[in-house]
């Protein structure tokens, strides 16, 4: 009895050990007019060392927010599992708010839109605010970004937009086009029609249809990952968006696995994520 007493607590001891933690932290944006929270995982031994960590932004869907991937995603449990196992290296996570359940009244999306500037907000004070406060590297080499559904497409649109920022983009079930929105009675335009509207003006298809050589060039210095489920609604955009990508000359991976739009898809990818961002940092 005492014997597997003392194997439990070294059990235990050991789970604890490896164990990153998970932080909710906030920015007041000058841009958005808003407070912005954001969560962010810190791998086991953060505060012991002085070493700088590469980082992944991991993106939301619609609806949900920056609470998704750690309360229906897991992801401390895969991230620990994967750093502990040498899948992937030790990194800090930022979960980003970008949204609410309630998508007419409350904004919802990554790009810029009328009201709602997210992607300056992104790139001009979330990056450089928690990469320095956190101690990421902060360059191209040793950035990735990652995300679903809507969080999925505004991945790939960051990384088509600002190549230069991003060493790999994983993007699961990716929301990439969307028909114009069209106005309710009276004209009235609910932030679901802003959001709709932005997805469309950012379509990650049409972008590739006017890209020029110059830009093509410069999606290739990233590392790409499509994965969708079969029964997922999206997945006739994906696989279009990954043979456009092979028409202009980009590298991509490109995966269907068995599945749906849902968390059960989206945990599994993330075990897919981590590991293949971490391939694509210099070490």
């Amino acid at each position: 009895m005492k014997k597997s007493f003392i194997l439990l607590a070294l059990v235990l001891c050991t789970v604890v050990s490896h164990a990153g933690r998970i932080l909710t932290d906030s920015i007041q944006s000058s841009i958005l007019g808003a407070v912005v929270k954001f969560n962010v995982y810190l791998p086991d031994g953060f505060e012991r060392s002085t070493q700088s960590y590469p980082v992944v932004y991991l993106l939301h869907g619609l609806t949900d927010t920056y609470t998704a991937w750690d309360q229906k995603g897991g992801m401390r449990d895969i991230t620990d599992e994967l750093i502990e196992s040498g899948e992937a290296v030790p990194m800090v996570v930022i979960m980003p708010n970008a949204g609410g359940p309630d998508v007419n009244n409350i904004w919802n999306g990554y790009f810029n839109m009328p009201g709602w500037t997210y992607e300056d907000f992104f790139f001009n004070e979330l990056l450089p605010t928690a990469e320095k406060k956190y101690r990421c590297a902060g360059d191209k080499a040793h950035r990735a970004v990652m995300g679903l559904s809507m969080g999925g497409g505004g991945s790939i649109g960051y990384c088509q937009s600002h190549p230069d920022m991003f060493s790999s983009c994983y993007a699961m079930s990716p929301w990439l086009n969307s028909d114009a929105a069209q106005e309710g009675p009276d004209g009235q335009k609910t932030k679901m029609f802003y959001t709709m509207n932005a997805v469309h003006e950012h379509s990650a298809l049409t972008f590739l249809d006017r890209a020029g050589d110059d830009v093509k060039e410069q999606l290739r210095t990233l590392q790409w990952f499509i994965d969708c489920g079969d029964d997922d609604f999206l997945v006739a955009d994906a696989f279009e968006f990954y043979k456009k990508m092979r028409l202009s000359r980009v590298k991509a991976e490109f995966r269907v696995r068995n599945g749906q739009h849902n968390w059960e898809y989206w945990r599994a990818a993330l075990r897919l994520s981590l590991p293949f961002a971490s391939r694509n940092f210099k070490q």
